[in-house]
């Protein structure tokens, strides 16, 4: 009996190993808005609520194991749980460095905004729709994906099977390379737009250099970038949202 209970707490801690460890860098999850306590409790309450549907996975495994073999399942499920929330977080860090580009080029860089899952604070516009895309993944109950893509993990990567770090880094460079791809698609509005009203300003400014061109044409070129915001908010939530789910469900 007892030795049913120790692989019962063994397995349950193992789940939690990959799933805190996931959460703990997970877009959303991960947020320095949320206090250190928080997070650990939801993340044992999420380890807690999924180990009856994960411990059939597990517990064959475990008995009989020697404890160097049951360190190394530990430390291999901690890598998977943060290889996981780092793909997803992947997304959020190219979209938050884009966004950091778009300010400067439409004349908010200066502008600095208050923070939203980072500690340093981000201009006013690149915190708003950081906003916007963290609000979205709880709108649109993609958290409850995040938990079925955890448990499917458990089929793809079981435990005991081990960490592999070839695999692991050739999918992170995947993944970074589609996010700013993302990214780069999301911004790409105002980088164009930032092109466009620069080179009509250069322009200008070499055909009447008496006139400071450039000081005059920084509120309209701000408020362009407003209205381009404006009018690509819909398109770029959705395509945003679109891709995160695509990663999520598959």
């Amino acid at each position: 009996m007892s030795q049913v209970v120790s692989d019962t707490l063994l397995g349950t801690f193992l789940i939690f190993c990959r799933i805190g460890g996931c959460m703990l860098i997970a877009p959303a999850f991960s947020s320095n808005r949320i206090p250190p306590q928080v997070r650990l409790f939801l993340a044992l309450t999420v380890s807690l609520a999924l180990a009856p549907v994960l411990m059939d996975k597990i517990r064959t495994g475990i008995a009989g194991q020697a404890p160097t073999v049951t360190l190394t399942w530990i430390a291999s499920e901690l890598l998977v749980g943060l290889l996981i929330g780092l793909l997803g977080r992947v997304y959020f860090l190219a979209l938050q460095t884009m966004l950091s580009a778009v300010s400067m080029a439409i004349g908010y860089g200066g502008m600095p905004g208050t923070p939203i899952d980072e500690a340093e604070p981000l201009p006013a516009i690149s915190s708003l729709i950081m906003m916007v895309a963290t609000a979205v993944i709880f709108l649109s109950d993609l958290h409850w994906e995040l938990f079925r893509g955890l448990i499917a993990s458990y089929s793809r990567v079981p435990v005991g099977q081990g960490f592999a770090v070839q695999t692991s880094l050739a999918e992170l460079i995947d993944q970074v390379g589609i996010a700013f791809v993302l990214a780069l698609r999301i911004s790409s509005p105002f980088l164009i737009y930032s092109v466009i009203v620069n080179l009509v300003a250069g322009l200008t400014n070499k055909l009447t250099p008496q006139i400071p061109v450039f000081f005059i044409a920084t509120p309209f070129v701000m408020l362009g970038g407003l209205f381009v915001m404006y009018f690509a908010a819909q398109d770029y939530v959705l395509l945003f949202l679109e891709a995160f789910t695509a990663w999520l469900r598959n």
